[in-house]
């Protein structure tokens, strides 16, 4: 199951339950029921309460003793909804909650999170479930068509829409928390200077950045570290604004952003740098990536890859997949070394910061509810409901372990201009 929040509360007296009968077509039937009891079964019987159209009740159940407290009320608003769940529960159970026909009543990141712990521990990783459900929600391909249109779909919603909801550098990756009361703003540029500092940039170096997004690490490289950058992007919406940026900052001598895809680069360069794309590279492509890096990389370069991942493969959850990141699938390491084995680079450094994606999910979250009037003005109340469960089933992912986020840093394999140490990671003050 994915994600989403309350939507209001059901009818609870006797002309409610009337009324919702009338509209949903009548009772639940015992087949109903049987069917009810068995989705909660296989999804570990986590402590929720189910409640279908009718007014009947499902209660968390323990076989041991006392009955665990529930940690949210889902309504189940149709027979439809219900049966859709049967045939593709991920995606059925998405779109139901975007539609209005299932309501969570309760703190949604709790609730996802507790259905992600009780899911996974209900089902072997090994099952045939497990097989099949990947099997039928397989990622979309990555071509260069198929990377065009996958992209679009998410990334060229509107500048406004983000802006609504992102830091005021508008970086749409995880951030980097050095203290316990740092602001998204901060963190954002923490995780920025972090990079380049794993990279050891020094001013007249060369960068290429593979996947840019709005430009902004592409500016900070530039601005705060002298490197001249060449940036690629296929959003057509970011390119303009990181294009826009650049010029207002007076770096269009120095930081270039090209609309093109990752696998037109060309040149040497000191520095190979790629945030937040490896997820929608997909893994048939991943030795044409390293092949990218090797050729794109002097001989005493360096390259960073920042990339959402997992802990062992697995599928992408299948509703977000289709409906918010086409194309999207996060890596396990072993999958990632697809990218350095084939072409010698050797892996230097491999860090996880997987908690700092949740706050950062969290701190994307708050903001979102904070301008969701707008939200909804822009779009309509099914994308509201569509992108608060996105959201919010991004931090239960990275707080349950999921998901993970690694940053992995390589380098040519025969290059000896590697630090001995990691002190250059860390700032001096």
């Amino acid at each position: 199951m994915p994600k989403h929040q309350s939507a209001g509360a059901s009818g609870s007296t006797l002309l409610g339950i009337e009324e919702r009968r009338a509209r949903t077509g009548g009772g639940s039937t015992a087949v109903d029921r049987w069917l009810t009891r068995k989705i909660l079964t296989e999804s570990g019987d986590p402590p929720l309460v189910i409640e279908l159209w009718d007014g009947t009740r499902f209660e968390p159940a323990h076989a041991s003793g006392a009955a665990p407290e529930p940690v949210a009320r889902v309504e189940i608003r149709d027979r439809r909804t219900l049966y859709g769940l049967l045939v593709n529960t991920d995606v059925a159970f998405g779109d139901a909650v975007s539609a209005d026909r299932i309501r969570i009543h309760g703190d949604l990141v709790t609730f996802l999170e507790t259905i992600y712990r009780s899911t996974d521990d209900a089902v072997p990783r090994d099952s045939w479930k497990r097989r099949f459900k990947a099997w039928l929600n397989r990622p979309r391909r990555n071509t260069r068509a198929g990377s065009q249109s996958n992209i679009h779909h998410h990334y060229d919603l509107g500048n406004d829409f983000y802006r609504l909801w992102l830091d005021e550098e508008m970086v749409y990756t995880c951030a980097y928390y050095p203290h316990e009361n740092a602001t998204l703003e901060e963190a954002q540029r923490a995780k920025m200077d972090h990079v380049c500092r794993k990279l050891e940039l020094r001013p007249g170096q060369w960068a290429v950045e593979a996947g840019c997004g709005w430009g902004s690490l592409a500016i900070h490289m530039g601005r705060e570290y002298g490197v001249h950058v060449r940036a690629f992007n296929i959003s057509h919406e970011q390119i303009l604004y990181a294009r826009e940026r650049a010029a207002a900052l007076g770096l269009e001598g120095q930081v270039e952003f090209v609309e093109a895809d990752y696998r037109t680069v060309e040149g040497e360069y000191d520095v190979f740098v790629s945030v937040g794309m490896l997820e929608h590279v997909g893994v048939d492509n991943y030795r044409t990536l390293g092949e990218v890096a090797a050729r794109s990389l002097k001989p005493d370069g360096r390259g960073l890859i920042h990339s959402i991942g997992r802990n062992a493969p697995a599928p992408n959850n299948p509703w977000i997949e289709r409906r918010i990141f086409p194309g999207s699938y996060p890596p396990s390491l072993a999958e990632m070394s697809t990218i350095f084995e084939p072409q010698e680079l050797s892996v230097l450094d491999v860090e996880n910061l997987r908690l700092h994606y949740a706050r950062t999910c969290r701190a994307w979250l708050d903001r979102f509810d904070a301008a969701v009037d707008r939200v909804e003005a822009m779009y309509d109340s099914d994308f509201v409901r569509a992108w608060r469960l996105y959201l919010s089933g991004s931090v239960a992912a990275f707080t349950t372990g999921s998901l993970q986020l690694f940053q992995v840093v390589f380098a040519p394999g025969t290059s000896n201009a590697v630090p001995m140490t990691r002190e250059h990671m860390y700032p001096r003050n």
